[in-house]
């Protein structure tokens, strides 16, 4: 929601008069200092919308107030004053509404299209967000990159490096949403402060790394070509591409790390394929430099990748891996019921390269239990059973 400021107003005020953290005041409004604000400037108002009332001769702007529990003044503030319904008369009365439900979509195949529309609705209700771009896909699509927090501690997510697991990025998504929601309304989530988190790490979340191959697998192959004829060929004519884990020139993301990639050169198809193909050469793919470059650029101390399925993570990369990991590894499992895989026979992969390379601490969780794509009938209990690792990824 955004206010006109009165001349002499404040952000430290306006904390004050909506009932928000200051410093997430200060960070929906960055380039605005501490000092009194101007007249008629703009200032963003977090976790608020707009809503409106009906007046009528029993009701007053106190009642209206306390109804929705604001001091008198932030109504004056939404409404100009001289047209304010005045006690005893009628009109219409602009309301600021706090924002108490999730406005991420649910229920529903997690397309490119959608992760766009919830992001604008994101940022347009928590405009602390920062939302960049990693890179581009194949076919030009944004990889949104979406950081969140003050802290000095930088902690990534991410979802979708496989098309047909879309459903990391909707369970990513609503975790976002739900963060947000307890910020803005003063929540703790599983009895974890969340402006603490705030205060103390940098959340980082690439939602969708693949949405070409998403695209394919939720609405099926793209116009563009020679992408149609490619995928149509690579999947033998079969109209249905819930299999496809490549992008859309049918490479595997998560094969196209440089560490240990000749193994998986060797053991894994020769040519593109709807799954495991790694490629010519080690970050052939946009979306894969994109992420390359994006942990080498954000200098993140840990990262997380979800995939499915199989209800495990993995959390060690040729005994590279530093000491901490293991803790986090042990509280990942206790707050989950996930089991904890130190090794496994697979390389070239995104946490795989990211211990190697930095040697810190990155780990692959692999949601729910099933055959891809997993159906959404898991979404709740994939969600209750992994928001223990979001919140133990960010306090640990």
């Amino acid at each position: 929601m955004d206010v006109i400021a009165r001349s002499g107003d404040t952000l430290h005020y306006y904390s004050q008069l909506f009932d928000l953290p200051l410093i997430l005041v200060q960070d929906a409004n960055r380039g605005i200092g501490d000092g009194p604000l101007l007249p008629g400037q703009l200032v963003k108002i977090p976790g608020f919308k707009v809503g409106t009332r009906t007046m009528n001769r029993e009701t007053s702007l106190n009642v209206v107030a306390e109804e929705l529990k604001l001091p008198v003044d932030a109504l004056f503030l939404v409404n100009q004053e001289e047209s304010l319904p005045l006690r005893g008369g009628g009109g219409t009365l602009v309301v600021p509404q706090r924002v108490q439900q999730r406005v991420v979509t649910v229920g529903v195949p997690y397309s490119y299209d959608i992760l766009c529309h919830d992001l604008r609705k994101l940022w347009k209700t928590y405009p602390f967000l920062t939302l960049e771009s990693a890179g581009t896909s194949v076919l030009k699509n944004e990889l949104f990159h979406v950081k969140s927090g003050r802290g000095e501690k930088k902690v990534h997510i991410n979802g979708s490096f496989h098309a047909n697991e879309w459903i990391t990025t909707a369970i990513l998504m609503v975790f976002l949403n739900d963060y947000l929601l307890a910020l803005t309304n003063h929540r703790a989530i599983r009895g974890v402060n969340m402006l603490a988190l705030y205060e103390s790490c940098l959340l980082s979340a690439v939602p969708m790394v693949d949405p070409d191959g998403v695209n394919l697998v939720v609405d099926g192959p793209p116009s563009e070509e020679p992408y149609r004829t490619l995928v149509t060929k690579l999947n033998k004519g079969n109209p249905t591409f819930k299999d496809w884990k490549a992008n859309i020139r049918g490479v595997d993301l998560n094969n196209q790390l440089p560490a240990r990639w000749e193994i998986e050169k060797a053991r894994k198809p020769q040519a593109a394929a709807p799954r495991d193909y790694p490629g010519d050469y080690p970050l052939s793919e946009p979306e894969a430099r994109a992420m390359a470059r994006l942990a080498e650029e954000e200098d993140f101390d840990r990262v997380i990748a979800l995939h499915t399925q199989g209800k495990e993570f993995y959390w060690g990369f040729e005994q590279e891996e530093p000491e901490e990991a293991e803790a986090i590894a042990q509280e990942f499992a206790r707050v989950s019921g996930y089991k904890a895989v130190r090794y496994v026979d697979s390389y070239a992969g995104y946490k795989d390269w990211f211990i190697q390379t930095f040697r810190r601490p990155g780990f692959t969780i692999e949601l729910g239990e099933g055959v891809n794509p997993l159906p959404l009938s898991q979404f709740q209990d994939i969600y209750d059973d992994t928001l223990g690792i979001f919140l133990a990824s960010l306090y640990m």
